[in-house]
């Protein structure tokens, strides 16, 4: 048997191609990574606090906003602290666990995306039955399972990435631990370890992006019935706010597949962009182009300055 010295930590070297500029990435990831904690949670104390948005739509709503608390919080803090010179290095099993919640967090935001469709799909197609559909215990049980998915898709794949022997070189040349960027760093073959990992993150994006494609066809036909202008109208604002986040979240994922050859500052641009800037892209999209929102909104706000004048 051959004798391994197994590695304890990682050392993650920051952004591709961007040595120098540390000081002005700092800046504007503290800036976005603040207004993206600020603005999610403004708007989910304007859902919780006002009883009028107490429906199925702003349940999952609410939830979304949390996970884009989360989300950029596995990995964005790691990258401050480093960008403001503090050590690089991460212990093999906070290596383990950014990974795990990385996945954990973005696969079941995709599911919730998916929810969100379904539930938008209810409300226009099937408007009179929309409130014995979605029930409190329908919801809630759609949520566990978004969640459950989730879960078991980050088990799998940190499962079979940290099964693996890491014993040589510990630097990884990205800004956080994922799989593309740590398996190549095994002692061992990791062949299968890529192969389930990209069978098992196309198969589930496949499947959620295909779930939402066929809830707005559906509300695509029934939008297209509908004969007044404005009825069409309306139908369609309720839904362009969800579409517009959609974009956001999987557009990033579709530009770095579509590559014909692979650039790893374009991807490294491009999966900052998901990680940090589409949590705080979905704040402003629900808040400008809701009304019950703003409304809320403003009364949070204005209770917010009412205290601080006190």
């Amino acid at each position: 048997m051959r004798n391994y010295t197994l590695l304890n930590e990682f050392i993650l070297l920051g952004i591709p191609q961007t040595q120098g500029l540390e000081t002005l990435f700092f800046v504007v990831f503290l800036f976005i990574y603040f207004f993206t904690l600020l603005g999610n949670l403004l708007i989910f104390t304007a859902i919780v606090s006002s009883s009028t948005l107490h429906t199925p739509m702003y349940f999952f709503l609410g939830l979304l906003f949390i996970f884009d608390m989360l989300f950029p919080s596995v990995t964005c803090p790691k990258i401050l602290l480093y960008l403001s010179g503090e050590s690089p290095s991460i212990s093999y099993k906070g290596c383990a666990a950014q990974l795990f919640f990385y996945h954990l967090l973005g696969s079941t935001e995709g599911c919730l995306y998916s929810v969100m469709a379904y539930d938008r799909y209810v409300a226009i197609c099937h408007p009179l039955r929309y409130m014995l559909i979605m029930k409190p215990g329908v919801c809630v049980s759609l949520v566990t399972i978004a969640c459950s998915v989730g879960c078991l898709h980050a088990a799998i794949l940190t499962s079979f990435t940290f099964q693996l022997v890491y014993c040589s070189s510990n630097h990884v040349h990205y800004f956080s631990c994922d799989i593309p960027e740590v398996l190549p760093l095994a002692c061992t073959d990791s062949k299968l370890a890529q192969k389930v990992g990209s069978i098992n993150v196309g198969f589930l994006a496949l499947m959620l992006l295909f779930s939402v494609c066929v809830s707005y066809a559906h509300i695509g036909i029934a939008i297209l019935r509908i004969r007044s202008a404005e009825g069409r109208q309306k139908a369609f604002s309720t839904c362009s706010a969800h579409l517009t986040a959609i974009l956001c979240a999987y557009g990033p994922v579709i530009i770095i597949y579509l590559q014909c050859t692979p650039n790893t500052l374009l991807g490294a641009v491009v999966q900052m962009l998901n990680n940090i800037v589409s949590p705080m892209l979905n704040s402003l999209i629900y808040s400008l182009r809701n009304k019950e929102v703003k409304r809320s909104l403003r009364k949070v706000l204005w209770s917010v300055m009412l205290g601080i004048h006190k």
